[in-house]
């Protein structure tokens, strides 16, 4: 049988020299004819001899050569397959559709198989199909466990046209296929000891009375050092149980240390300090709450008190009785599930109203931008800010890109004809050309920046007054010069209008201004029902005294037949889920905003009889926007978290991208059973 194999590369161009001096022999004898014909044809002679004999030889010792270098390459494939036997690093070489085609002793001993196992490395481990092996072309590193081991596998493509073009002897039939190489490095003891490491890490947190003075104040005098005395012993208590150093740092404030490790603890157990506390118990009409604010940074210990100070603002911002535990690129939250507890004392509102005048008065003009899809407590509270510009000589605008059906009725009455300038609403790109480094910029009803009608109009100024009543989340408006943030409040209307009483002397409210700023505090209340306090009813009380008209108003706020009947579908489609749920769809095809007779099908829905929380899902913008209500037995504020969303206890909303009605539905019944069957929430 003739040996196929063809020499190439180095070898075959020194086989081929004696060939390349015939050559120059033949040179050498036409030189030489020139000279000595005889002498000539002897060279001649000689030559051809001499072609005769190298071509015979190379034919005859072709195959014996040939033989010699499979050999050689047998035997250097054999050390080279010993060598790969008894590598180290278990080793396995697979074929394009993933076959396991060949390991060594390491990887038999380590997966527990035989030198023949020839089935798919799926087999094995799960994650790595066919499908993987064929798109990732880069491979790379996987982590895989198995076992109760962590595995990183390494996996490196090899093409056979590859090996041919580095092969140096013989060619190889080039193929379309592929080998794949797969190394195995186990690193469950070094992640344990990564592991090891974190937990040592020390977590920082602060721990704050939320209602320290309120509720000290409703107790008798002789009680009131047992009543510090029990809270000192159960946060003690609670956090030296996970060897936590604790230390009082002032009268409502505590400072603690403690390992990473224990964080999982404190936050499978939901820190149950926040329950226990309010079972404190020693003649005190109000429960204590305690906020809590958790921040680990690993490289860092002074940073991750840093973040236990941000977490704890946050806490503070989103109504206090809840923990915020800010890690690295993550923030969490638990408990906050008691309603916000309302302040008797106006100190903080009359504070925020003094430093509200020194800002505007120092800046040149007011720049006033509520949330998109701007609604009646959005349009209201910025129209008392208007107010409060105007009573300091300074120019104020209030911009507004499409003001929805809701609001035209109320923008009516800002017109030319009543004294109004022409350019009190602008929409984005004009306000982006009036501002200057000399304008402030006040947000209302939002304290996210992505959630305005001009997020750039952040960037553009260095002066920010935020005024928002929402829970705060982990996306925030940066630096603001001034932020008042009130959850406990019903509307951005209602504080605002406190502001108002305390900015100046003698401010003075038209009619038009007082109906915008009574609707706001009317439609986020729903009429006075929810989220009501008696800073509520004072606010209201004194927009009445400015001129606010119930009557007038309550025509504004009327809807058209489209949005009744909408909204009557809404409740008759109304689907009860787990016996406490209404879960409804709202089909705005012929309403001009349908999100809002979305949000006033789901407070219709609260008045059935049983039911303790409402959703109403309307597509509108190529998003599903869920409006979720509550009474109070039901959180709907976590339960839209979740989704990726926010609000209040009782009334909260989210919205979902890139999904489908049936999909959305799905993920918020999903959501509920998750929620209820870890105990985040109970019906």
């Amino acid at each position: 049988m003739k040996s196929k194999i063809r020499f190439r590369g180095k070898l075959k161009r020194y086989l081929c020299w004696p060939i390349f001096l015939t050559m120059l022999l033949v040179l050498a004898d036409v030189g030489l004819f020139y000279y000595d014909i005889k002498s000539g044809a002897l060279l001649s002679a000689f030559t051809v001899v001499y072609l005769v004999v190298q071509l015979a030889s190379y034919r005859y010792l072709k195959p014996h050569l040939a033989n010699e270098v499979v050999n050689f390459a047998t035997q250097y494939a054999t050390v080279q397959k010993k060598l790969l036997n008894e590598f180290e690093i278990p080793y396995a070489m697979l074929d394009s559709t993933g076959k396991v085609l060949w390991v060594n002793e390491q990887f038999a001993q380590l997966m527990e198989v035989n030198r023949e196992y020839h089935k798919s490395i799926t087999t094995l481990f799960p994650s790595i199909t066919r499908d993987f092996l064929q798109k990732n072309e880069g491979m790379g590193n996987v982590q895989v466990e198995r076992g109760g081991r962590d595995f990183r596998i390494s996996l490196n493509r090899i093409y056979f046209d590859a090996i041919t073009e580095h092969s140096m002897y013989f060619d190889l039939e080039n193929s379309v296929e592929f080998l794949t190489a797969l190394y195995l490095f186990d690193e469950t003891e070094l992640n344990r000891c990564k592991q090891e490491n974190l937990d040592q890490k020390q977590v920082a947190a602060l721990v704050y009375i939320d209602n320290y003075d309120e509720a000290l104040d409703s107790i008798e005098d002789v009680k009131r050092s047992l009543l510090i005395a029990l809270i000192d012993r159960k946060v003690t208590q609670y956090f030296t149980k996970i060897d936590a150093l604790v230390r009082k740092i002032e009268k409502d404030k505590y400072f603690i240390v403690f390992k990473y490790k224990y964080l999982r603890t404190l936050t499978d157990d939901k820190f149950s300090i926040l329950e226990d506390v309010k079972s404190v118990k020693v003649g005190n009409e109000m429960a204590v709450t305690l906020s809590i604010g958790v921040g680990m940074r690993r490289d860092s210990y002074n940073e991750s008190f840093d973040y236990a100070r941000a977490a704890i603002d946050l806490a503070l911002g989103r109504g206090g009785d809840q923990v915020v535990v800010k890690e690295e690129g993550e923030t969490s939250y638990y408990g906050g599930k008691a309603k916000q507890v309302e302040r008797n004392t106006r100190v903080k509102a009359r504070v925020k109203a003094h430093a509200l005048r020194e800002i505007i008065s120092s800046r040149q003009n007011v720049l006033i931008m509520g949330h998109a899809m701007t609604d009646v407590d959005s349009l209201g509270a910025g129209v008392g800010i208007f107010c409060a510009a105007r009573a300091l000589g300074k120019k104020a605008q209030i911009v507004m890109n499409n003001p929805s059906s809701s609001v035209r009725p109320l923008l009516e009455g800002f017109t030319l004809e009543n004294d109004y300038p022409e350019d009190m609403f602008i929409d984005s790109e004009e306000a982006l050309e009036v501002v200057s480094r000399e304008t402030v910029v006040v947000v209302v009803d939002t304290n996210r920046p992505a959630h305005t009608e001009c997020p750039e109009l952040l960037k553009r100024v260095s002066t920010v007054v935020v005024f928002d009543h929402h829970r705060q989340g982990s996306e925030v408006i940066e630096n603001p010069l001034l932020s008042y943030i009130e959850p406990y409040a019903s509307s951005a209307c209602e504080m605002v209008a406190e502001v108002l009483q305390y900015f100046q002397e003698g401010i003075r409210l038209l009619p038009p201004e007082a109906d915008c700023l009574y609707a706001g505090i009317l439609i986020d209340t729903n009429n006075f029902m929810t989220k009501t306090g008696v800073r509520t009813f004072e606010a209201a009380a004194y927009l009445k005294r400015s001129g606010a008209d119930v009557t007038r108003v309550r025509k504004l706020l009327r809807n058209d037949m489209n949005c009744y009947r909408a909204r009557a579908q809404a409740v008759s489609r109304a689907e009860v889920y787990r016996g406490v749920f209404a879960i409804s769809e709202c089909d705005g095809t012929d309403v001009e905003n349908p999100t809002i007779v979305g949000a006033q099908a789901a407070n219709e829905l609260l008045n059935i009889v049983g039911i303790k929380a409402s959703f109403v899902l309307t597509d509108y913008a190529g998003k599903i926007n869920i409006s979720a209500r509550s009474i109070d037995e039901i959180n709907v504020q976590f339960i839209m978290e979740r989704m990726g969303g926010g609000g209040h206890l009782s009334v909260a909303a989210t919205q979902l991208k890139d999904c489908s009605m049936q999909e959305a539905r799905r993920r918020l019944k999903n959501t509920l059973d998750q929620m209820l069957n870890g105990g985040d929430i109970k019906i």
